[in-house]
């Protein structure tokens, strides 16, 4: 099924989708933007402050689950010797990173009316801090190691050990006393999130989901194009 990844099959997708997944993105952003800042209500405690919850949280999220999807790609691709992985796994990460850091900054600017500070070396946030020590470093490894075979063994090493960090994030608040708040949406229980809130929490996470896929498609494009200027038929 491998041949169906092959550079010319996939960038004659891949070059044509950026175009409506960013009319899909301009669409949901709006929808969600409207229903986060005007039609969901304030919060009986926070007021107002608690919209940064419709960033800080998807941003969370999508970080979170493109390191996790990262990871998988970089241990699948290691073990089968499947090239197209580990580009698709570099392509994923920038957007990452850049959601990482949206999630502190934003977790930060949250933190200073609720906590009273700006910075706290609390236990989710200094592991989501750690999370985006590993984004780095997985995107140095690609501009120092020139060889394949070496930058792949590195990465997955990286993406290895970063993954231990992401059940620590999700559970921290349950393991430790901390500051920051249990989480109001679960799966296996009742939420204690209203819909009124979670319905554009959901929205502006699949806008940003649509945003981070954007960025891929236009990485991964570059990435291809690459490829195909040296005239690599297979990955």
């Amino acid at each position: 099924m491998f041949k169906y990844f092959e550079p010319n099959k996939i960038f004659s997708i891949t070059s044509k989708a950026p175009k409506y997944v960013l009319f899909l993105f301009i669409v949901i952003l709006s929808i969600g933007l409207t229903e986060a800042l005007i039609l969901s209500p304030e919060d009986y405690k926070q007021s107002d402050t608690v919209r940064i919850m419709y960033v800080h949280v998807p941003a969370a999220w999508i970080s979170l689950g493109i390191f996790s999807t990262i990871t998988f790609l970089s241990i699948v691709g290691y073990i089968f010797k499947f090239r197209n992985f580990f580009l698709i796994a570099k392509s994923l990460a920038p957007s990452g990173l850049v959601f990482n850091i949206i999630a502190l900054v934003t977790g930060s600017i949250w933190g200073k009316p609720t906590w009273g500070t700006w910075w706290a070396w609390d236990a989710r946030i200094t592991s989501m801090l750690i999370l985006a020590l590993f984004y780095l470093m997985y995107l140095v490894a690609w501009r120092i190691f020139e060889d394949n075979d070496k930058v792949f063994k590195v990465t997955s090493i990286i993406t290895i050990l970063g993954i231990i960090n992401v059940p620590i994030i999700k559970y921290s608040v349950d393991w430790w006393n901390t500051l920051h708040q249990p989480a109001s949406i679960n799966i296996l229980s009742k939420s204690s999130i209203h819909i009124s809130m979670l319905f554009p929490l959901l929205t502006m996470t699949a806008a940003f989901a649509l945003f981070s896929l954007l960025i891929f498609l236009m990485k991964y494009n570059t990435e291809l194009i690459k490829i195909k200027n040296k005239g690599l038929d297979r990955l």
